[in-house]
């Protein structure tokens, strides 16, 4: 996984919900390091591991793959 990453961020203790954002870096002490807009300023923010819910922005490709039925 190539950083950064662009996000849509999930935490109650900060309030966010599906803020757009970017993940810069995964710290070894159980905290993303993102950046988000805040009002009129982009921020960095420390949110714990644990508690927070990171959603790729983009969604995944859909691969259509031929169904076969066994009868």
């Amino acid at each position: 996984m190539e950083l950064p990453l662009a996000v849509l961020i999930h935490n109650e203790l900060a309030g966010l919900k599906g803020v757009e954002g970017s993940l810069r870096q995964i710290s070894e002490n159980g905290y993303y390091l993102l950046r988000y807009s805040f009002g009129n300023n982009v921020h960095r923010v420390l949110l714990p591991i644990q508690g927070t819910a990171l959603i790729f922005k983009d969604p995944e490709e859909v691969v259509e793959a031929p169904m076969e039925v066994e009868r």
